[in-house]
């Protein structure tokens, strides 16, 4: 009597044996000299399933070992609208996909929606240790009558519900990938670099849901989410959930003018710059270019003094005098509102610290300084922040009405999370936020702000002012 085919997981991959009749499974397979089977990627699971399920094939499934995980939520919110909008296109696509929302919309209660849509185990990454705390507090609250895990900073649970760093996930994913029905990518445009897109490539998981406010990358490898996750199923800007689910806001451009020794300070390193360019055949209009002309750079000296007056120019464009005056008019025009303040670089952030006696929070804060200003901040004690890119993500900041971008890089993904400090709903009806962000005229600074909006809509702008 011929022997039924076992459809099993192995180390990140699936074995069928022997092969089953028909050619479903065909172009799924590839042969395995070592084991003398047909192997075939995890990801490939659920379509894998199905086409053998369509042609009759008999075979026996001991490749998913998630369970049925059956959740009540233990406080029923009413989801806004666009929640609800959001979770209906993604089961409509097979509970597979990405939903692109922006910062403070809400991203978590529609995770929490999601998992009790199909019931499953369900394995959640995030790109930080502070993230995975979070998550980890909010599933608990409202899951209280099923485990909830962690997987990184010294954690390693083993439960239905399990909240894991990117790191970690990856370090664990041949353990991991039959174990959960549903995968949740938090900041899902982590998920495509070399290491992470192991969490998904070595998984079975039939259900997937990637979040995130702006999934593209500067690499391209954004492409890759729809195999890894699914298609984008829904997208909203935070012009669209102004007033509703987000505060009602405005943005502000204005750009400031370099003085007069600073601007022949500044056209002096570039044209240093321009000339190693010009004699290397390089540009500097895309994220391939850049990288060209740091590794070119780093092979003479005359490259090396290129890029140091590459560096002059540009911190004279973030630091420039006149973006400090305009902020001192600002803050003093917004007083005593909670204002926040972001800026590119570290020293930038330690300059205004200094000036303006406010806290201030780099990478090199400790955790346990950066947890007590923020807590400060939240309280109302400190009623100004100043921050480089370390709040961009993965920090949970405390609600603020203003915010202050003095300088940042040309990415969407950045504003976005910047501006959605600003925008998460208070108890106060009448709250609007406004975020100014100041560029320096004529600089490659300038350029990168017409980049990054060119990709963004933001509400309600207004025409540019000079200063």
């Amino acid at each position: 009597m011929a022997r039924i085919p076992v459809l099993s997981y192995d180390r990140g991959t699936l074995l069928l044996h022997p092969p089953p009749r028909g050619k479903a499974w065909v172009d799924f397979a590839t042969w395995d000299d070592r084991v003398e089977k047909f192997r075939i990627p995890a990801s490939d699971y659920r379509p894998l399933v199905a086409a053998l399920s369509a042609e009759g094939a008999r075979f026996e499934d001991r490749a998913g070992a998630f369970v049925p995980l059956p959740l009540a939520l233990e406080q029923a919110l009413e989801p806004y609208p666009h929640q609800r909008e959001a979770l209906a296109a993604w089961c409509s696509a097979g509970h597979r996909g990405l939903v692109v929302l922006p910062t403070a919309s809400g991203k978590t209660y529609l995770a929490q929606l999601a998992m009790q849509a199909v019931a499953r185990s369900t394995l959640i990454a995030v790109p930080t240790l502070e993230l995975m705390h979070q998550w980890y507090a909010n599933l608990r609250t409202a899951f209280t009558q099923t485990a909830v895990g962690l997987l990184g900073g010294g954690s390693r649970d083993d439960s239905p519900i399990l909240i894991a760093t990117y790191d970690s996930a990856a370090i664990h994913a041949e353990a991991l990938g039959c174990r959960y029905g549903l995968l949740v990518f938090d900041e899902c445009h982590h998920l495509p670099g070399d290491f992470y897109r192991k969490v998904a490539e070595y998984a079975v998981a039939p259900y997937r849901l990637g979040l995130t406010a702006t999934p593209e990358r500067s690499d391209g490898r954004h492409s890759d989410l729809e195999a890894l996750v699914g298609p984008v199923v829904y997208s909203r800007t935070p012009a669209d959930l102004a007033g509703t689910a987000l505060a009602p806001h405005r943005t502000e451009r204005i750009k400031v003018r370099l003085s007069d020794d600073e601007r022949r300070r500044h056209d002096a390193a570039l044209a240093v710059r321009n000339a190693f360019l010009r004699t290397t055949n390089l540009s500097l209009g895309s994220a391939e270019g850049w990288q060209r002309f740091v590794q070119v750079s780093a092979r003479s000296a005359e490259g090396r003094r290129a890029m140091l007056a590459h560096n002059q120019a540009r911190a004279i464009a973030l630091g420039t005098e006149s973006k400090l005056r305009l902020l001192a008019e600002l803050l003093e025009r917004h007083w005593p509102e909670q204002t926040l303040i972001f800026t590119h670089d570290n020293a930038t952030v330690y300059r205004i610290s200094q000036d303006f006696l406010i806290p201030a929070i780099t990478h090199q804060t400790a955790i346990k300084e950066r947890h007590a200003i923020l807590k400060a901040f939240r309280g109302g004690e400190y009623r100004t922040l100043v921050a480089s890119q370390v709040l961009n993500e993965g920090v949970d900041v405390p609600e603020a009405r203003v915010a202050i971008i003095l300088s940042g890089t040309a990415s969407p993904r950045e504003y976005i999370q910047r501006l959605g400090r600003v925008l998460r709903k208070s108890s106060d009806p009448d709250k609007f936020a406004v975020l100014y962000e100041i560029y320096s005229e004529d600089t490659g600074e300038e350029r990168a702000s017409a980049r990054r909006h060119a990709h963004t809509r933001p509400h309600h702008p207004k025409s540019d002012a000079a200063r």
